[in-house]
């Protein structure tokens, strides 16, 4: 059968090339077509677009590039007519996939959404939208099901994809004493600095950061380094010979490390994921903060807490991300407390939650089978 696979961003690329190979262990004879990237394109078919050529962030940037996006959304629609795939498959990314979406079921094609649009968060009136122009749609997280079905969205959840990814991670089986030493670090262990993705969080979170280092003098701060931020960026932080800086490496970081301060995000999640005790931080300018308090309507910042429904992991934000806070809260992670051992319990329930490894495979083997039985 023939698949129409849309993901317009680096985590799309990801979680699609491991769709791709869940959907040939049950359809050897799979055709692919997409907007993706190099993972995906290593699993065959044809790259029409890559995503570094998609990925505008921001209102300003959207704004200044709107007939590249008009491009690229045309480009899409008259790809997928040509290619008259039997299913289209919408890997997150919604600002553009939801109105490929609409496309595609108004040409009758037969459509599928992996990676839902955060809508429990904000922009609930997207919810409409999947329901009107999506087949089935399927999630990665286990809150997500009540919410969906409250909704009247068909939704099923068959595990998280980042499992998948970590597990097929070959650099996770190196040592310690290998990691530092093929990066260029001290022999200390390690707390990760892991301030998010955009200037503006590292601009806000990551001084308040390095005001552990004078505090745990026993350990190295290692930032792991945003693919979108050059050096430029983090210079003016690596004044101290216990900073240091790597990058492509957030995975086996979190791995090595004793904590982490992780700003809010997906990385709240691979930490636990990878057994890492964390602090959350995440401080903004006071016009964003304001305005997130006024549009998202979550309790928790952070995923971890927002599958377990508790405060699994602190989450310090805006006025209490302070060195004093979380000098307190990087104390009480150390090796030997108890907080660091219920904490790591908590971890172990949540990857239970999660359903464990092969999340990809059984939602390629669901969507093989929606497809042939009509």
């Amino acid at each position: 059968m023939k698949y129409y696979i849309v993901a317009g961003e680096a985590s799309g690329d990801l979680h699609a090339s491991n769709l791709m190979r869940g959907i040939k262990a049950s359809d050897p004879q799979a055709e692919f077509r997409y907007f993706g990237g190099d993972l995906m394109a290593a699993q065959g078919g044809t790259l029409t677009k890559h995503y570094r050529d998609m990925a505008f962030m921001g209102f300003v940037e959207v704004l200044m590039n709107l007939k590249s996006i008009s491009a690229n959304m045309n480009l899409c629609k008259a790809d997928i007519v040509d290619f008259k795939p039997d299913a289209v498959i919408l890997v997150d990314y919604p600002g553009f996939n939801l109105r490929i979406a609409q496309f595609a079921k108004e040409q009758g094609f037969k459509v599928f959404y992996y990676i839902a649009p955060k809508v429990w968060a904000w922009k609930e009136g997207r919810v409409k939208k999947l329901k009107q122009h999506v087949d089935k749609l399927f999630i990665i997280f286990p809150f997500e099901i009540p919410y969906f079905e409250k909704h009247g969205v068909t939704a099923e959840f068959y595990g998280n994809p980042l499992l998948d990814a970590i597990e097929q991670r070959t650099d996770l089986d190196k040592s310690f004493a290998e990691f530092v030493e093929s990066n260029g670090l001290l022999s200390k262990p390690i707390i990760a600095l892991v301030a998010g993705s955009r200037k503006q969080e590292i601009k806000h979170n990551l001084p308040v950061m390095l005001t552990m280092v004078k505090h745990f003098p026993d350990y190295q701060f290692v930032i792991a380094g945003a693919p979108s931020l050059g050096l430029d960026v983090y210079k003016p932080y690596l004044t101290d010979s216990r900073v240091s800086l790597i990058y492509n490496q957030t995975y086996p970081l979190f791995k090595h490390s004793t904590v982490a301060l992780v700003t809010s995000g997906t990385a709240t999640l691979e930490s636990a994921l990878l057994n890492t005790p964390e602090v959350v931080c995440y401080k903004g300018s006071l016009i964003s903060v304001l305005i997130a308090w006024i549009v998202i309507k979550v309790k928790y910042i952070s995923l971890v807490n927002l599958i377990m429904d508790r405060e699994a992991v602190v989450e310090l934000t805006q006025f209490e991300l302070n060195e004093h806070r979380l000098r307190d809260e990087v104390s009480r992670l150390l090796p030997g407390s108890r907080h660091r051992e219920t904490m790591l319990d908590d971890f172990k329930k949540l990857q239970k939650m999660l359903g464990g490894s092969g999340a990809s495979q059984r939602v390629g083997s669901a969507i093989v089978s929606e497809i042939s039985n009509g």
